[in-house]
């Protein structure tokens, strides 16, 4: 609980005041024009959460107006993105017509997106919980900054998240709170709008105190509050600890009904439960009805003052939990009700709302309808004047030049040890290009560091610490593959065992260029199977054009001994449907080093994006080169290792560590199927994507340009027939008879994998060239 709120500037007061009702009216009427006043051709309601938003009202015009600073990131709950809209709406950042075509096409956002929506978004919301958890790795990814003097202390701010407390029930939040403890984060704070409803009904009364206990135990200051200055002011009338009392033991579904049903009800239920304290019933019947209502529903999430007093108890660096105990719909019809989550006020509601702000019919968007000349004058110097409108923008950042990425040599590689091969030949180059992205790279992974072959790196550049860590075996010359100490010039983040964390500190790191204005390399390796147990926030990473490189490895029943729950099927087919995120399956290292150097420009490009790298652990043998033809068709997607005849009948299409089976059927069929040829797909999203995109050309008027997936499938008869084969999910690669209208045999994984070795496997699964050459006499020796 926050200590007795000291005295606050009244006109500032008065001027936060103003300004909430202004954000409260604004919220509702842009949702209440989307699905009243709109046309609607479709029928559907179009949404929005007027009761959401109004819980909000008071902490984001105290948080924008008031106390944010100009380094400071939000992210806003989803559901508040209509506050989000009028506030800068007064700040002239946001349209009219943006507000006026609120959830429709081109219009303001659902929920707040960097990407989509045209006012400034710090972090994308929307997927309950991941925009409170980025805060945390947002903090940590600015104390790395500083730590290796991209950024200066002076210039850093608080990464702040407004939360509903439903989102206190998602894991990732705790996933995040944990190892934010770990990495002994600052800066941070999470406001929660303790409004006790969610979804479907009222939050059970046993979390009352046990979010104060969980945070606190994480090394968190927690600030709650409960009362407004109206309720502090009557608790201390004779009589009013008793409602103080009443107030802290009332069960929230109990305080949601009577603050729906207004002060009769508050009256009633007051005067029975406090029967026999004369001095109680005669504070209780000091009010009228409308001011029993104002004082019940004083709670300290409406209480300008309270805010901003706590706001300014936290003004150090030590993370802080806010809860703001509030009314869902405050101020609104249906505050309170159980059902208003995603209620809309009717016409007749949202006039009677309109009439009591003195707002004429016809001044519903003006930024101050309804008050004086003289108040509006007062508030838009007010705005004006708030640190906020004076922050700068997001400002464009210069790109890192990428070297080219020699090959690491030798006669059998597997392509994960070579992956780290190259970043520690990067980070011990002594050519300053290759040291200057060296320098930019950050590591991370969960607690699977050494076994996705990031050792060599972390041990030449190090652990990120705050703090000073010793490497205790090292130094008591205890023999270890392993040299990590961590230190502020560290450059690998390592994290605990949640896939959910990977992906939020790829998507903070991932957004250091716009958010701090330093560009950063993030590379995140996790076991390829382990996608799935984070996919959300890797789809929330993307969602907001974070920029990272994914490592994932080691792939498919390849990994043989480790048994079906740690072999991979359909994560080619994340990397095919994934937006954001471009998927390779390199099969050779040469390839390797030419996409990670792609990757490092792809990572940085106007148009480009995150990208994933699928790799093994099997040692395959190195093909011989006779010149660099084949590097552009293999960053498009996949080039010809063994170019059919003109009008060939068939070929072998193959991604990955399949590699040596495509080859050794290849050979075997050569003599029966002349003219054979022998793809390698290096990426089926390049190839997918190139292809869909003609297609979508077709009737959006774009280029008629043949797709890359065309050009090479040409050289092949129309009537060709193809074996197509991936260790993973057959449908990667089978869609390619799609193109020309070609037959196809796909092999690939269809159900989980077992232990065994490769030979057994491979037998198993039909993934060795014995399978390739029946699946090839299925299609081609039978006609």
């Amino acid at each position: 609980m926050i200590h007795e709120v000291k005295p606050q500037d009244p006109a500032t007061v008065a001027a936060l005041e103003a300004l909430e009702v202004r954000l409260r009216w604004l919220s509702s009427w842009t949702i209440h024009n989307a699905n009243h006043l709109r046309e609607s051709r479709d029928g559907l309601k179009v949404g929005g959460h007027q009761a959401s938003c109004a819980s909000m009202t008071a902490i984001m015009s105290a948080l924008y107006f008031h106390a944010l600073g100009p380094n400071d990131k939000v992210a806003v709950k989803p559901h508040a993105g209509p506050v989000l809209h009028a506030v800068h709406y007064l700040l002239g950042n946001q349209s009219l017509d943006q507000l006026q075509r609120f959830r429709g096409l081109g219009g303001a956002q659902s929920y707040p997106s960097r990407t989509k929506d045209k006012i400034p978004v710090d972090f994308s919301t929307g997927s309950v919980g991941l925009g409170v958890a980025i805060t945390a790795f947002a903090s940590l990814v600015q104390d790395y900054l500083v730590a290796h003097g991209n950024l200066a202390e002076a210039n850093t701010g608080r990464m702040i998240a407004l939360m509903g407390d439903a989102e206190l029930d998602e894991g990732n939040i705790y996933e995040a709170l944990i190892e934010g403890y770990k990495h002994d984060i600052r800066n941070c704070w999470w406001i929660v709008d303790y409004n006790r409803q969610s979804l479907d009904a009222t939050t059970a009364d046993r979390m009352f105190n046990r979010f104060d206990d969980i945070f606190r135990t994480c090394g968190w200051r927690v600030l709650t509050l409960k009362h407004g200055k109206l309720q502090r002011e009557a608790f201390r009338k004779p009589g009013g600890q008793a409602i103080a009392d009443w107030i802290d033991n009332c069960p929230n579904a109990e305080y949601a009904a009577l603050t729906y049903q207004g002060g009769g009800a508050w009256r009633a239920r007051l005067n029975a439960d406090l029967a026999g304290d004369a001095k109680a019933l005669k504070l209780v019947a000091s009010f009228d009805d409308d001011g029993l209502t104002a004082l019940m529903t004083n709670l300290g999430g409406h209480c300008i003052e309270t805010l901003i007093d706590a706001f300014a108890q936290a003004s150090d660096d030590k993370p802080t939990m806010f809860i703001a105990y509030t009314v869902k719909g405050y101020g609104l019809p249906f505050a309170g009700h159980k059902d208003n989550h995603a209620g809309l006020m009717n016409p007749t509601q949202i006039a009677g709302l309109r009439e009591s702000l003195g707002i004429a019919e016809g001044e519903e968007w003006a930024p101050y309808g309804g008050l004086g000349d003289n108040t509006v004058a007062v508030l838009k110097e007010f705005v004006a004047n708030s640190p906020l409108a004076r922050a700068a923008g997001e400002k464009a950042v210069e790109a890192v030049p990428v070297p080219v990425l020699p090959a690491p040599e030798g006669a059998e590689q597997a392509t994960q040890p070579a992956f780290g091969r190259i970043l520690f030949d990067l980070a011990k180059s002594g050519d300053p290009a290759a040291r200057a992205l060296a320098d930019r790279i950050v590591t991370t992974a969960p607690d699977v560091t050494v076994s996705t072959g990031l050792g060599a790196f972390v041990n030449n550049r190090g652990l990120f610490r705050r703090q000073e860590l010793k490497d205790v075996f090292h130094a008591a010359r205890i023999p270890s593959a392993q040299k990590w100490s961590g230190h502020g010039a560290g450059q690998h983040i390592e994290l605990g065992i949640a896939e959910h964390n990977l992906f939020l500190m790829l998507a903070a790191l991932g957004l250091s260029a716009p958010l701090f204005g330093t560009r950063l390399m993030p590379i995140g390796t996790v076991y390829d199977p382990f996608i799935a147990r984070g996919l959300d926030a890797l789809n929330y990473g993307c969602y907001q054009n974070a920029r990272f490189l994914l490592v994932a490895t080691p792939s498919g029943v390849t990994l043989g001994p480790e048994g079906g729950a740690h072999q991979s099927i359909n994560s080619p087919l994340i990397g095919i449907g994934q937006p954001g995120l471009t998927y390779f399956e390199p099969a050779f290292v040469d390839e390797l080093a030419l996409i990670m150097g792609w990757a490092f420009e792809h990572m940085q490009a106007e148009d480009g994006g995150s990208v994933y790298l699928r790799l093994t652990t099997r040692a395959i043998e190195q093909v011989e080169r006779e010149d660099d033809g084949w590097k552009e068709d293999a960053l498009k997607g996949g080039y010809w290792l063994m170019r059919p005849a003109p009008g060939a009948e068939a070929a072998i299409v193959f991604t990955g560590a399949i590699a040596p089976e495509a080859i050794a059927a290849y050979h075997q069929l050569k003599e029966d199927i002349p003219g054979l040829g022998l793809l390698n797909v290096t990426s089926p999203d390049l190839l997918h994507r190139g292809w869909s995109a003609r297609q979508a050309a077709r009737w959006q008027g774009g280029s008629s340009e043949r797709s890359h997936v065309e050009t090479l499938l040409r050289d092949l008869s129309p009537d060709a027939g193809l074996v197509t084969i991936i260790d993973g999910s057959p449908s990667t690669l089978s869609w390619l008879g799609g193109v020309r209208g070609q037959k196809v045999g796909a092999l690939g994984l269809d159900r989980f994998g077992q232990t065994g070795d490769l030979p057994d496997l491979y037998r198993t699964y039909r993934l060795d060239a014995e399978a390739i050459a029946d699946a090839a006499a299925e299609l081609f020796l039978e006609d």
